[in-house]
């Protein structure tokens, strides 16, 4: 650990495996504390500064097993901050450019209108394209992706189109189609082709990963959203064209009647899709060797997987207008990756997703961080949602103390 400040670790507590330095002992606490006791789930964090790892630790199970360094669990929307990483791939390469109509490489979407819609405008969720309605009637619809980008080539754009409207499912089949069609290669396998394998790492799969992988996927504990399935809510949701306002576009884009069926049993239906919106399965050392890229001016092991050129497009904020399907949230959306207006998250980007796992970069620290866990309860969903509400303010805590960035830097950053 070639960061290790003070050259003691912290004590790592029963029941919990990994190492930190022992300036993050405040945070390994923590975690154990509020993951390391949940009934069949589990959870880990990474952090990584400049490429090196400070902290890496994980807690619980996975129902079955305990939770170890290979375990992955569905991070749901922080599968975008990978899926955005694909296409910058592509753009790395001169394949594809972000203020180009989406159409110029993929003829087919420039029906209905669409024909001046950009890469940059679907990447900030501004599309017109965020409703699954038009284009979805249930699950069935929602498991064929190629179905998905074949509809949405398709679909009409809506009032929103311009505006920064989370397309929180339509997002993945935006990107693959996207990416399908400059490459004639799926999400998937782009995972492995254009993160995975340059990164040197197997933590990183759209869908349940293969059987000869590294990575075990822990199954999703507790309630999931099976509420979302009783006679009251499936009426609500079968008529979220008729709610109004911020609620009316929040639930356009993220429900349809019967959805909830998606995450059912041991191995959940939506495993075996290419979701690039949702269904991704990794592990935290895995995103935090991802974002650790994004960081470090796209260095990753000494070699320059994302040009300088690529990595400025990355870190410019495209609108800081508030979206209108995340309840007016300030998202200050990049291409494919949003910050927080918070401690500790405005000058870094990344992606949470439902149940608050994500993956962050701070590149004025050289610091990333990843975080997986499995539980999905209704109950505790929004406790969950907001881990990275108090871990990267903890985190920024604990690195002052490291002095390894000296301290009014971490001041600024958290500011």
């Amino acid at each position: 650990m070639s960061n290790d400040a003070s050259g003691d670790l912290a004590p790592i507590p029963a029941g919990m495996a990994g190492h930190a330095t022992a300036e993050f002992a405040p945070l390994v606490r923590a975690f154990a504390r509020t993951f390391g006791h949940r009934k069949g789930a589990g959870g880990a964090l990474t952090v990584h500064l400049h490429g090196e790892p400070l902290l890496d630790i994980w807690t619980g199970s996975t129902g079955s097993t305990p939770w170890t360094h290979d375990t992955g669990s569905i991070i749901f929307s922080a599968t975008k901050g990978v899926t955005a990483t694909v296409i910058h791939r592509l753009a790395d390469r001169g394949l594809l450019d972000y203020a180009a109509p989406i159409a110029e490489y993929w003829p087919e979407f420039g029906a209905n209108g669409k024909d001046k819609i950009t890469v940059r405008q679907a990447m900030t969720h501004s599309a017109g394209l965020s409703a699954l309605a038009p284009i979805a009637t249930g699950m069935d619809d929602v498991l064929d992706h190629q179905l998905m980008e074949q509809r949405l080539a398709e679909a009409k754009p809506d009032r929103l189109l311009g505006v920064p409207a989370y397309h929180a499912l339509t997002y993945g089949w935006l990107m693959a189609g996207l990416a399908r069609a400059i490459t004639g290669r799926g999400m998937a396998e782009l995972f492995r082709t254009e993160v995975a394998d340059p990164l040197g790492i197997d933590g990183i799969h759209l869908g349940s990963p293969p059987a000869q992988a590294a990575t075990s996927y822990a199954p999703l504990a507790g309630t999931q959203l099976t509420a979302l399935g009783n006679p009251v809510s499936a009426m609500v949701l079968g008529r979220s064209h008729l709610i109004p306002g911020a609620l009316g576009a929040a639930t356009r884009c993220l429900f349809l009647p019967g959805l909830e069926g998606l995450l059912a049993g041991e191995e959940p239906p939506i495993l075996r899709t290419e979701l690039g919106a949702g269904n991704g399965v990794c592990t935290a050392p895995a995103l935090a060797t991802m974002y650790g890229a994004l960081a470090n001016d796209g260095m990753a092991a000494g070699h320059q997987y994302l040009s300088r050129r690529t990595i400025k497009a990355i870190r410019r904020i495209q609108t800081y207008r508030l979206d209108s399907a995340l309840f007016y949230a300030p998202m200050m959306w990049r291409l494919g990756y949003h910050s927080l207006p918070m401690p500790g998250a405005r000058a870094g980007f990344g992606h949470i997703g439902l149940g608050g796992s994500f993956g962050w970069a701070e590149p004025r620290l050289g610091l990333s961080v990843g975080f997986v866990h499995n539980r999905l309860s209704a109950g505790q969903l929004s406790y969950d949602q907001s881990a990275a509400f108090w871990l990267l303010p903890m985190l920024m805590n604990c690195l002052r103390a490291t002095r390894r960035v000296p301290v009014q830097e971490t001041r600024e950053v958290a500011a």
